[in-house]
């Protein structure tokens, strides 16, 4: 009988039992290879990644590179977004009853700025056909704004619907570019849009109370632009991504501010009080700086994908011009379903 404390030996072991001095490989060289122990399924238990000698070292985590905040850069594009804001805004204090042309020609040059900064942004296949259509289509949407007897956005997206066919057809003509047609859909697609809805601001001046709204929203979207990348140049934090240089204070007090502008000019337009434009401010800024946002996460993006940059030009000036033109037909909505 085995002394106390000692192990108990296996059913079928012969021999003498452990001894305190003899190791449980004593026991095997007795009585032969223990039996491998089996989990419940009947499989035999691997070794942990751990507790194998090769196992490999914690390796580094890899740093993330932060991209710095140029303020030149901010402050140019800062004004950049306000001069546009203000053009927009005075040229729709000259659209009127038979004098809807002049506000057109300024809507036309914006929409042209518009699709030499995100077609070059985006490089879509041919895109140089899908620039030179875009124009085409910024050209006959503003004469379906100005033209009809009636004003409506049917005769604008007639317009657009064969723009967009038109582009994507032209992308097809070469093989080259036919290969990447799928991907390209969005792109084209995006670029169309946005210059549709630039001429959405044409269509609300022919509306009651349309001038007056382009007044407050595109002032306060002019202001939240410039109000949020003004304080990305003096304080850019806390940091949304480090590959994005642009920070949360910026986007927030931008929004504020925009729609702190919009209640002040409210309570002086015929037709608005501040509650309601600071409503309506509220809504075209905070659609404007986050389309600003979303811009600077794409671009980076692209850059973390490994395509080469864009034009430096084009990329600074595809924010501002974004967020114009998300906030047209912001404002043409808040008019419509607000206001009348």
């Amino acid at each position: 009988m085995a002394p106390p404390g000692t192990p108990a030996r296996p059913p079928g072991a012969t021999g003498q039992p452990w001894s305190d001095s003899e190791e449980p490989d004593d026991w095997t060289e007795r009585n032969g290879p223990r039996r491998a122990r089996r989990d419940g399924d009947g499989s035999v238990p691997q070794p942990r990644a751990t507790d194998r000698d090769d196992a490999p070292d914690d390796e580094p985590d890899e740093e993330i590179e932060v991209v710095p905040v140029r303020r030149q850069l901010s402050l140019t594009v800062a004004g950049f977004a306000a001069l546009l804001g203000l053009g927009l805004v005075l040229g729709a204090q000259t659209a009127g009853p038979g004098h809807r042309l002049p506000f057109a020609v300024v809507v036309f040059g914006v929409q042209v700025l518009f699709v030499l900064a995100w077609t070059m942004a985006i490089r879509p296949p041919a895109w140089p056909v899908v620039g030179a259509v875009s124009v085409a289509v910024a050209a006959a949407v503003d004469a379906a704004a100005v033209l009809p007897e009636v004003a409506g956005l049917a005769p604008l997206g007639f317009v657009t619907a064969g723009g967009f066919v038109l582009a994507v057809l032209g992308q097809l003509v070469r093989r080259v570019d036919r290969v990447r047609v799928t991907d390209s859909l969005g792109a084209t697609l995006l670029i169309v849009i946005g210059v549709m809805a630039f001429a959405t601001l044409i269509v609300l001046t022919r509306i009651p109370a349309g001038t007056q709204s382009i007044f407050v929203c595109l002032t306060a979207t002019a202001v939240a632009l410039a109000v949020a990348r003004l304080v990305d140049a003096f304080f850019p934090l806390p940091r949304l991504a480090p590959q994005v240089p642009r920070g949360a204070t910026g986007v927030v007090v931008g929004a504020m501010v925009g729609t702190l502008a919009s209640g002040i000019i409210g309570s002086y337009l015929l037709g608005f009080t501040p509650t309601s434009a600071a409503v309506v401010g509220l809504v075209t800024a905070a659609t404007a700086v986050l389309a600003d946002l979303a811009v600077g996460y794409a671009e980076a993006g692209r850059l973390m994908a490994g395509e080469p940059p864009t034009m430096w030009i084009a990329r600074h000036m595809q924010g501002p011009t974004g967020g114009f033109a998300l906030a047209a037909p912001a404002a043409y909505a808040m008019c419509v379903l607000f206001l009348t």
